[in-house]
Parts: structure tokens; C-alpha cells; sequence
């Protein structure tokens, strides 16, 4: 599995401003040249520029698998469009219309296998989610917290996430998720949010320029073959 470190946005939080499946990734509209090169070249994804609700925050505010795109009722019509026309008939786009919340990457952690859902969603939006991704929907917290999606870094391969994730729910994840094997790690010198800072699918992983060697051994560790 190839692990890149990435210059970009001019901050290391990657995972904030792209969201990736094992087939596409979603980078915004003006996002530079040499991260859709990295994306190809480690993730092998096609790349399309889109934004959400005006806004370049697309890991943030989507959540997605190969299956389907799930986002919040912030976005513009004609960016539904955009993506629907781009992605054809495939991949399902979904307007979670049922939340208040538009952050939906830090409420949903997913798979192409199964999804982990905040307890802030509703019954609807847990019933959207299953129709959209197309997979076992379970509604839980993590280490105490509902940010589930900001907690974690899901591939169909493995799982990694926070230090406040205890043992247990580790294992718990892993069988929802449906992943080989699954870990505890930091991004970015320390961060707990690992989503923040990581892009990755079963291929390979973009990381955010302050991640550690000690940080990159481990993400490589959980997320590689």
C-alpha cells in the first residue's frame, strides 16, 4: 500500500477538503494540479472537481462508498447535478434531507461493507443511508463521542481509529465495517481526529504534511495488505 504525504490547501488537513472511494475521489473545484496526480497515482481514482453548498469543505460535508454519495441539504441544486451527470447512473447522489446537521462526514464512518452511523441521525436518515451505500447500517457512538466519522479512516480493507476508541469497540467497528483488521492511530503530530487529516481507499492513502514517520508506519500498518 503506498502512504504519501501531501502539500496542499496550505494546512494538513486533507480529509477535511477531499472525500475518496475506491473508484473516485471528490477534490474541490480549485484544488491544485498535483493533488489529483497523488490521488491517481496512490488511490488509481478518477478525480472530480465539485463543490458542496458553495463550499471546498467536501470531506466534511459528504460521505460516500463506491455505491453511493450521501449530502447534506446545504448543497445547490446544480451541484447535485453536477455530480449526478459526472457519475451517471452507478453511483446513487443523495440529499439527506431528513438532518439538520451538514457535516455529514463526521457523523457517518462507511465502507463499500457496512456503515457506522452518529446517534444523532434519525430513523430516516439511518434508512437513507442503508438505501444510498447499499449496506449494513449500525447506530452507535465511539469513545464517547458522536463524531463517529471524525473519529475513524474506513477501507474496505481495514480501519483506523482514534486513541479515545477503546479496545472493544475497535473489534466492534472492524465487525460492522466488515474490514480484515483494524487499529489505533494519529495524524498530523497527535491528532485524535483522523479523518482530518487522511484520503484513503484499499489502494493507498494521501496523509497531511505534519503527519509523523512514527504516524505514517502505523496508518500504514492498519490500512495496508
Amino acid at each position: 500500500m503506498s502512504v504519501e504525504v501531501v502539500y496542499a490547501f496550505g494546512n494538513p488537513n486533507l480529509g477535511v477538503y477531499v472525500a475518496a472511494s475506491e473508484d473516485f475521489a471528490l477534490v474541490p473545484v480549485d484544488a491544485p494540479e498535483k493533488l489529483e496526480q497523488a490521488l491517481k497515482r496512490n488511490l488509481g481514482v478518477g478525480v472530480l472537481r465539485a463543490s458542496i453548498g458553495s463550499s471546498s469543505l467536501l470531506g466534511v460535508f459528504c460521505v460516500m462508498n463506491s455505491k453511493g454519495i450521501l449530502v447534506g441539504n446545504a448543497v445547490r441544486e446544480e451541484e447535485v447535478a453536477r455530480l449526478r451527470e459526472a457519475l451517471g447512473d452507478k453511483v446513487v447522489v443523495r440529499v439527506l434531507e431528513e438532518v439538520k446537521e451538514n457535516a455529514l462526514g463526521n457523523l457517518i464512518l462507511a465502507n463499500d461493507k457496512g456503515a457506522l452511523v452518529s446517534p444523532l441521525l434519525p430513523k430516516e436518515a439511518v434508512q437513507a443511508v442503508f438505501d444510498t451505500l447499499d449496506v449494513e447500517v449500525v447506530q452507535s457512538r465511539l469513545g464517547g463521542s458522536n463524531l463517529v466519522g471524525a473519529l475513524g479512516v474506513a477501507t474496505n480493507r481495514g480501519v483506523l481509529l482514534s486513541p479515545i476508541v477503546a479496545d472493544e469497540e475497535v473489534d466492534f467497528v472492524i465487525s460492522v465495517l466488515k474490514t480484515h483488521k483494524g487499529g489505533i492511530g494519529t495524524v498530523n503530530k497527535g491528532n485524535i481526529f483522523v479523518r482530518s487529516g487522511i484520503v484513503a481507499n484499499s489502494k493507498g492513502a494521501l496523509v497531511g504534511f505534519e503527519t509523523t514517520g512514527v504516524e505514517l508506519m502505523r496508518i500504514q500498518a492498519v490500512l495496508g495488505p
